[in-house]
């Protein structure tokens, strides 16, 4: 048996990425996800790793650049506007095919909003997070112990794909303390060598990590072949929770510790005798069409729930083609909903 440590989901987070060889971690604070570049500063020099705060979110999005294109494994966090100012060096990592791991939790917004938890970076991470053709892997924690295990998971797919992967959390579940277990990880097998920047003493031809391409050729050649990739990775990598969808007639969708709310709520309702359940992404980028189908196969209808303004709903309408009505309840800004606020939707519908 692992042995159980009560943590913080922040300091879980970065307890996480170190176990995963995690070797340069690059930040500036920000609320409500400060105790994970604290606890990187205590640990990262005692595993041979790197801590720096940098001046800035810019100056520390593109260390982690530099950093991750010498092959080792680099990481920043920050919190929604923080994210913000990361935006094109996340853009300059995809564009140069290094991977990363990019760590969101997020606060309500926009511009500097609040400290309390929001969902409101949906649209962000897995449609406009930086300028280009481009994508990120999007992972969705809905606990402490998903925060562990998203970690490990971000950083093997981003080293598999050469590209940047995030974990979007949210205040909620970054100050939240849950028992967690810290599996063995295995040592990870991916060969970098054909592309690292990492020296070679003349034994090899130079490698060199880029974005810039002054021919349009060029470029649209690179970026028809990492679409390539990322039609793979929507066949291959997403993943979601279904609870409770077997015989549902109304099918309730959340993400992160929203679901926690719905699940309580889907509880509920179940006791009252209304057949519903809980299709939970895990990834949001890619999107679990698959997943969503097979959960709503036997719905008439369904819901999402979200704290923002309803960023998810277009994925779950163009995943069922708009086949079945898509209901929204959210809160924003800050505000939680409660398991009798999502039970009440449920039973209007």
């Amino acid at each position: 048996m692992l042995e159980k440590n009560l943590m913080k989901g922040n300091e879980a987070l970065a307890e996480a990425a170190i176990r995963a060889g995690c070797k340069c971690f690059f930040g500036y604070p920000i609320t409500p996800q400060t105790e994970l570049s604290a606890y990187m500063a205590k640990r990262m020099h005692k595993e041979g790793g790197v801590f720096l705060q940098a001046e800035s979110e810019i100056a520390a999005i593109n260390m982690v650049l530099g950093a991750a294109s010498t092959g080792v494994r680099a990481m920043t966090s920050s919190s929604s506007p923080g994210i913000s100012l990361k935006s094109e060096g996340i853009s300059y990592i995809a564009g140069s095919d290094v991977p990363a791991v990019i760590i969101n939790v997020q606060r309500g917004g926009p511009g500097l909003g609040g400290i309390q938890p929001s969902q409101a970076d949906y649209w962000q991470a897995t449609k406009a997070l930086g300028h280009g053709d481009f994508q990120l892997l999007v992972y969705a924690p809905c606990s402490v112990q998903e925060m562990v295990d998203m970690v490990v998971k971000a950083f093997d797919t981003a080293d598999k794909y050469r590209m940047p992967a995030m974990i979007l959390a949210d205040g909620l579940l970054g100050q939240m303390m849950e028992p967690v277990q810290f599996p063995e990880i295995k040592a990870n097998s991916i060969d970098k060598s054909s592309w690292a920047a990492n020296g070679h003493g003349n034994k090899r031809e130079h490698h060199i990590i880029n974005s810039l391409y002054i021919n349009a050729t060029d470029l649209e050649e690179q970026v028809i072949e990492r679409y390539k990739r990322y039609d793979i990775i929507k066949e291959t990598e997403t993943d979601a929770e279904l609870y409770l969808t077997g015989d549902a007639d109304i099918v309730v969708c959340a993400y992160g510790a929203t679901a926690r709310v719905v699940k309580s709520a889907v509880n509920s309702a179940r006791a009252e005798g209304i057949k519903v359940g809980m299709f939970r992404p895990k990834t949001l980028w890619p999107f679990p069409v698959k997943e969503l189908n097979q959960a709503s196969q036997k719905a008439s209808k369904l819901l999402c729930v979200e704290m923002s303004m309803g960023q998810m709903i277009d994925d779950v309408k163009l995943a069922i083609n708009c086949s079945k009505p898509v209901s929204f309840f959210g809160r924003t800004g800050g505000v939680i909903p409660t398991p009798d606020e999502v039970l009440e939707q449920i039973k209007s519908l």
